[in-house]
């Protein structure tokens, strides 16, 4: 990946809960527990795992049903899940 290249998610995987494996363009795969993240009015309804699972992938990031999503680079400066799936 160049310095000119934008990040992106290019595969990502509901894995349970609200929890998702992330795979990145430079080849990087995060797991990401996404509760913590769901703050705001935009976020809220995600918190019903009904809800949290409408999500699509687009050219550049995940989205919601509701048109919520997270900035890539957000995405790949987060914790990963540590705990056992």
């Amino acid at each position: 990946m160049s310095d000119f290249d934008l990040l992106r998610v290019v595969d990502v995987e509901y894995i349970k809960d609200h929890i998702m494996r992330l795979e990145f363009n430079d080849g990087k795969v995060k797991i990401i527990d996404f509760l913590p993240l769901l703050k705001g009015k935009m976020y809220e309804p995600l918190k019903n795992r009904d809800n949290f699972i409408q999500f699509g992938l687009t050219d550049w990031t995940l989205e919601w049903y509701n048109g919520a999503d997270f900035d890539p680079e957000y995405l790949y400066e987060c914790e990963t899940y540590s705990k056992k799936i």
